[in-house]
């Protein structure tokens, strides 16, 4: 796993990779492959979201739980999906959200620029069994994502955290308020969304945020609308 992670990430968790708990993660997943278990995202995109958003570009931070387990689905960043797949039902109701905060219409379900820019889609389980949600839980992953937040959270300043929905809010809990920006909202998955992410604006708070800060302001529109 070592070589396909980005250099600024790569130092300071080597001694993670060299871990104990990482390495029985690693043979979970050899095990899991030579069962003949199709395994999402594939390999090479495990990483993609540190690999897109390199820790000293890192400007906001969007926590999801583990990757979609639909075929062409994952590909590495949280709620996104690579062109040409219809946005799932969470990511259409960040669409409407951000329609209604910023009037931007996005229908691509593909996330990339957001991360170019410095946004980490982040979720806290990097694998997951086909048509098996939830399935690589409790193997390793949550630690190894606890330590990345911890990175953002000590060596980068003024970063906006993104939490919604009591999993990510329980996994952001130590994030240093008086350092970041912290926002709270429900989770934006149709049973949940009504209850308070719509209308929750955090990608205009993002934004104002970051200007305040002196930096640039992230671009959510998404191209090729």
């Amino acid at each position: 796993m070592k070589p396909q992670l980005h250099d600024s990430w790569l130092t300071p968790l080597t001694s993670e990779f060299d871990s104990v708990y990482m390495q029985q993660l690693k043979a979970f997943l050899a095990q899991q492959k030579a069962q003949g278990k199709t395994i999402y995202p594939p390999g090479h995109q495990i990483f993609n979201a540190l690999n897109t958003t390199p820790l000293n570009q890192v400007k906001v931070v969007i926590l999801g739980q583990d990757p979609y387990h639909g075929p062409g689905q994952a590909h590495g960043l949280a709620f996104s999906v690579p062109d040409g797949v219809a946005p799932p039902p969470s990511l259409k109701n960040i669409f409407k959200e951000q329609a209604s905060d910023l009037s931007i219409t996005n229908s691509t379900g593909n996330l990339t620029t957001w991360a170019q820019q410095g946004v980490l889609l982040l979720n806290s389980v990097l694998t997951v069994e086909q048509a098996q949600a939830a399935s690589h839980q409790k193997q390793g992953w949550e630690r190894f994502t606890d330590c990345i937040i911890s990175l953002v959270n000590d060596r980068c300043k003024k970063v906006v955290f993104m939490l919604w929905g009591a999993y990510a809010q329980k996994k952001g809990q130590h994030i240093d308020s008086q350092r970041h920006l912290v926002l709270h909202a429900p989770h934006p998955s149709p049973l949940s969304a009504h209850r308070g992410f719509f209308g929750c604006g955090h990608f205009s708070q993002c934004n104002k945020y970051l200007i305040h800060h002196k930096k640039t302001p992230i671009d959510w529109q998404l191209p090729n609308n």
